[in-house]
């Protein structure tokens, strides 16, 4: 897990590497649409996967082909590292 939340320049430097992401309520956040139900949820199962290995989990919500996405890091009371690189890896999933 990160140590503390990313100072602002660093989250700005990271938020351009990171499509579709944007902060919202101090939290990254996301907005995937896939074809239907079946690849939102094998989505989420491929995310799931990766986020118990990471100790690291999402905030999210599903309806039918949507899964909308927020991250953040409460121990660290803020966007990390470890949000960042989470957030890849579900942009790379998807």
């Amino acid at each position: 897990m990160g140590s503390g939340p990313l100072p602002e320049a660093e989250l700005q430097n990271a938020l351009d590497s990171l499509e579709g992401w944007s902060v919202e309520t101090e939290k990254l956040h996301k907005e995937f649409r896939f074809a239907d139900f079946n690849q939102a949820f094998g989505f989420m199962t491929r995310v799931a996967l990766v986020a118990e290995k990471r100790n690291h989990h999402p905030e999210w919500f599903n309806v039918w082909n949507r899964v909308v996405v927020d991250l953040t890091t409460h121990d660290a009371g803020g966007i990390t590292t470890s949000d960042i690189e989470l957030a890849k890896e579900m942009n790379r999933l998807a």
